[in-house]
């Protein structure tokens, strides 16, 4: 019997009557994230199978479980910063700040939140914090300073000031992940935080196509993925 196509028949008929169920009751935005953090997944899918012409063919069983955690946390992830409206959040965090520091910058806030974004949510931020909280090893975060000092450079000549007012959500942020990997650093095995250092980079992707102009994709609402992809693989790992 072809049980994986039958599966798979039956998700697409499941997936269209719940879909037709909330088709008048699920507003524009929770049906725009959705459709975002799909087309995030599927350039991750197609890149996977591009670079497979080069590299050595992985367990596809293997790949396949990741690869659920990965979507069902983007997605789930999505619909919390939406429901959430993180984006809006720290838009009107950066306006209250630029309104309490007088600065006339016109591209204030959208320079803090485009740095926070490009500083917080790379590699390199996540496994940097974590390796300082669970060994103390700071040195990923030493490399990590040295990039983003350069980055601050194009950063600030194009934004302005709001770059340097974006280190008040780095340290917060930064901190935060260390001290989870403090408390929880026998808990996070390496497959919790390639997972976690997975979504970190298909957000990446996606700010990097928000900066090429090529879309806008709501980038701060999908940071949530980043709490999901930790309960989902320590549930399922």
């Amino acid at each position: 019997m072809p049980w994986g196509t039958l599966v798979n028949v039956a998700a697409v008929i499941a997936g269209s009557a719940a879909g037709l169920w909330l088709r008048r009751g699920l507003p524009d935005r929770l049906r725009g994230i959705i459709f975002q953090g799909i087309g995030l997944a599927t350039l991750l899918i197609g890149m996977l199978n591009a670079w497979a012409v080069t590299a050595p063919v992985p367990d596809q069983d293997h790949v396949a479980r990741h690869l659920i955690e990965l979507i069902m946390s983007i997605l789930l992830g999505g619909l919390t910063g939406e429901w959430l409206n993180l984006e809006k959040r720290l838009e009107a965090a950066g306006d209250w700040l630029k309104a309490r520091v007088r600065s006339r910058d016109s591209r204030f806030t959208e320079g803090l939140v485009t740095a926070f974004l490009i500083y917080c949510i790379g590699p390199m931020t996540l496994m940097g914090a974590l390796n300082e909280g669970i060994r103390g090893d700071a040195g990923l975060l030493y490399a990590k300073s040295v990039l983003d000092g350069f980055m601050s450079i194009a950063l600030a000549s194009t934004y302005g000031i709001g770059v340097a007012f974006s280190i008040l959500p780095l340290f917060l942020f930064q901190v935060g992940i260390m001290l989870l990997g403090t408390g929880l650093g026998e808990v996070l095995s390496d497959v919790v935080i390639n997972q976690l250092t997975a979504v970190g980079g298909l957000l990446i992707l996606g700010l990097g196509l928000n900066l090429l102009e090529v879309t806008k994709l709501r980038i701060a609402n999908l940071l949530p993925a980043l709490v999901v992809v930790v309960g989902l693989a320590l549930l399922f790992g």
